[in-house]
């Protein structure tokens, strides 16, 4: 492991650091999806982003879905993108929000044309964004460049003792190498709160923290039922061993590390404004969470597993990384990185850390991730509340 070393990457028009290099067909609607999907078909080397929002949304779930959106587009895994939506207003707007990156960007709205029309010219649009795209050559860039989050999915005990912690110790090395990185799950930090709020950089941080995770809480308190059990933790979770919330979020903490601090924390899908480590206030599903990360700008994703989450991200590479040897055994084809020598102590966790970096190195110079080769490309927005 060797955190000096170039890697091979594209660097954007706004400096950004993208280890992917997608042309996406974005749908600013659900009813835009069939239109998207086709331009995918028809326009190889692209991919369509569908998901089943974007209507008679208002107010604060609104914001998130423009920033869930714009931040999809300006990625630095992406290339370009065409946006398609079944009105010009919001498409616009989000043509607009992308276009900041400098990167290639085009809108279409449906209305007054229709779907057949729509197509056949945002195919023609995503042919030369195609062009563009791979003629782009991969450069030498500073590993320090890249953004990196992380979120554990199908924990068990074997988490909070291996692969947890190898992502925390790998932390604590990319954060003093300058790394941006991120660390989320609200609901999952339920009575280790304490202990995240004492690791902030200062006062102001830690207030800032505090009031998202009792945002969080109050929401959950305003709609749970008798109990929480089978949803958090989740049956996986309890089959896994762990029982209480309060044991699960010990376990999550793990992952960042020792040495980091908090240096920032953002709302759903914002952008971070400098290096170190920032909180997040988001789900705990893996879908929505890893999704949000996309749309902060993350561009590698470190996601360890106890009991065998297969989560993946249509933009954002997925790296898993497992300690339970019955997980490896009987799902090694979602595996990365098998650190289950931490439990039989053939390593010990800077090994592991190492080990989970050198992966990520080759996953950010083009290696394909288990998620990438299995074409798990899971894109799953976060809603606030119903629409209008």
């Amino acid at each position: 492991m060797n955190l000096s070393e170039k890697i091979n990457a594209y660097r954007r028009d706004n400096n950004r650091v993208g280890i992917r290099n997608y042309v996406v067909i974005l749908p600013v609607d659900d009813i835009s999806n069939a239109a998207c999907e086709a331009v995918a078909n028809n326009i190889k080397g692209t991919i369509a982003l569908p998901h089943p929002y974007g209507r008679l949304q208002f107010g604060e779930d609104l914001d998130l879905h423009f920033r869930t959106m714009i931040g999809a587009g300006s990625n630095p895994n992406v290339a370009a993108v065409v946006v398609i939506g079944i009105e010009p207003g919001w498409t616009q707007k989000i043509v607009d929000g992308i276009a900041t990156t400098g990167k290639p960007v085009q809108g279409f709205a449906i209305e007054k044309k229709g779907d057949i029309q729509t197509i056949a010219d945002a195919s023609k649009e995503a042919f030369d964004m195609v062009r563009y795209a791979t003629g782009l050559q991969r450069e030498p860039c500073d590993i320090s460049e890249l953004w990196i989050s992380t979120k554990c999915g199908e924990s068990d005990t074997t988490s909070g003792f291996g692969s947890n912690p190898t992502v925390g110790n790998a932390f604590d090395k990319l954060y003093e190498n300058n790394n941006t990185l991120l660390f989320g799950e609200t609901s999952e930090i339920t009575g280790g709160e304490h202990l995240v709020e004492a690791r902030c950089a200062n006062d102001a941080v830690a207030k800032k923290f505090m009031f998202m995770f009792n945002r969080y809480q109050d929401m959950i308190e305003r709609f749970k039922t008798d109990d929480l059990s089978e949803s958090q933790p989740t049956k996986g979770n309890i089959e896994g061993g762990l029982t209480t919330i309060e044991e699960k979020a010990l376990g999550n903490i793990q992952k960042i590390g020792k040495k980091c601090r908090v240096d920032g924390v953002l709302d759903k899908a914002e952008m971070p404004t400098g290096k170190g480590l920032w909180f997040m206030d988001s789900s705990s599903a893996a879908g929505e969470m890893v999704t949000l990360c996309a749309a902060s700008g993350y561009v590698a994703h470190l996601f360890p597993t106890g009991q065998g989450n297969i989560i993946g991200n249509p933009i954002l590479p997925v790296i898993k990384i497992c300690a339970n040897p019955r997980t490896v055994r009987t799902m090694s084809e979602h595996v990365d990185v098998d650190v289950t020598g931490l439990l039989s102590r053939d390593i010990d966790m800077d090994q592991a850390g190492d080990k989970l970096i050198d992966v990520m190195i080759r996953v950010a110079n083009g290696q394909m991730t288990a998620a990438e080769i299995l074409g798990h490309q899971e894109f799953i927005l976060t809603r606030l509340y119903e629409s209008a």
